[in-house]
């Protein structure tokens, strides 16, 4: 209990302090470390808040469940209120509970995004990532299906990657009951959502049924071999997702070491990647999953598949980061990318 008050504490005084004009909150920010010295002043602020929210627990301390409850109250308010013309219906999936985000005046059938959110695969939902979800709809205007995964360690590996890719296929075969355009549909998410998105469009390929229309991958996670890359190393301390947070999350759904190198788990360890949906890859300049994404960007364009890639210059982790500005434009660039990517399809 005293734990939830304590994130919401500290959530109130997010939301106030994102309020402030930028040069205010630069002062009480303070300067960050050299490595991240470009990031905007509420990102820093940000990262700097998580880690005294954090500092009288040990992540390693805390059971899943009890882990759960805290992502979703400091989500809860980092994420702000997003109020957009985007209505909200509560749907299944492959028998998985899933949102679906239809934004106002959207056609039928319109694009659709099958999205996966974030939260190491043992924590997260499509509460978390509600936000992210209504922005994206909005800003891209299309559908967008938030898909509820099985969570770790209750379900390992591959749990949460047999959930995405049913819940991509049950989409496809049920365009219509969407008010989706069958040859419109994309898959996305972020970090570990990331990592099932681009683990789906391989195995919609390996399938030879329907395949994506498009990736949208915001520093998807993509390796779990070692030795991890110098992002990793520069950003793993004092942001929201430190390298003890990944060690807990890798700990709980994938403990085997032979399934670490399986594609399903490692997507960009996969021997082929050729003949996949275009893609999007979205990175932050101060996020130890940095490295990674843009090393799976790079062995996309090595196969030939179209592939685009931004780093965010002034920033760590951000989708559902968007009670600050920074965020939110952010948020805002990504579904720019996603709205021509999916629009141009249907009239080009």
């Amino acid at each position: 209990m005293a734990d939830r008050v304590e994130t919401a504490v500290g959530g109130a005084l997010v939301r106030a302090l994102f309020a402030l004009p930028g040069p205010v909150l630069r002062v009480l920010a303070g300067r960050p470390p050299r490595a991240a010295a470009e990031l905007e002043a509420d990102a820093w602020l940000l990262a700097r808040l998580g880690t005294a929210l954090r500092a009288r627990r040990g992540v390693r301390d805390d059971p899943p469940p009890a882990a759960r409850e805290h992502f979703a109250a400091e989500t809860a308010v980092i994420s702000g209120r997003i109020d957009v013309p985007v209505a909200v219906e509560e749907r299944t999936a492959a028998g998985l509970p899933a949102r679906l985000y239809v934004p106002r005046g959207a056609p039928a059938p319109a694009p659709l995004l099958v999205y996966f959110h974030g939260g190491g695969w043992v924590i997260g939902s499509p509460a978390t990532h509600d936000g992210a979800c209504r922005l994206l709809a909005h800003g891209a205007a299309v559908r967008v299906l938030s898909v509820d995964y099985r969570l770790a360690p209750e379900h390992r590996f591959p749990a949460a990657a047999d959930d995405a890719f049913a819940a991509f296929r049950w989409a496809a075969g049920n365009a219509a009951a969407l008010g989706a355009d069958p040859d419109a549909i994309a898959v996305g998410g972020d970090s570990a959502g990331g990592n099932l998105a681009a683990v789906t469009a391989r195995r919609a390929r390996d399938a030879g049924g329907p395949q994506p229309a498009f990736q949208l991958l915001v520093y998807p996670a993509t390796d779990f071999s070692r030795p991890r890359r110098p992002s990793a190393a520069l950003f793993g301390q004092g942001y929201l997702l430190t390298t003890d947070r990944m060690d807990w999350f890798e700990d709980h759904y994938v403990p085997a070491e032979e399934d670490k190198r399986s594609p399903d788990a490692s997507p960009l360890l996969a021997e082929n990647l050729r003949g996949l949906a275009p893609a999007h890859v979205a990175t932050a300049a101060a996020d130890p999953l940095r490295d990674e994404g843009e090393a799976y960007a790079a062995r996309l364009r090595e196969a030939g598949v179209p592939v685009s890639l931004y780093r965010h210059p002034h920033l760590h982790g951000f989708l559902n980061m968007t009670a600050s500005r920074s965020a939110r434009r952010a948020v805002s660039h990504v579904a720019g990318v996603l709205h021509h990517a999916l629009h141009a399809r249907r009239t080009g």
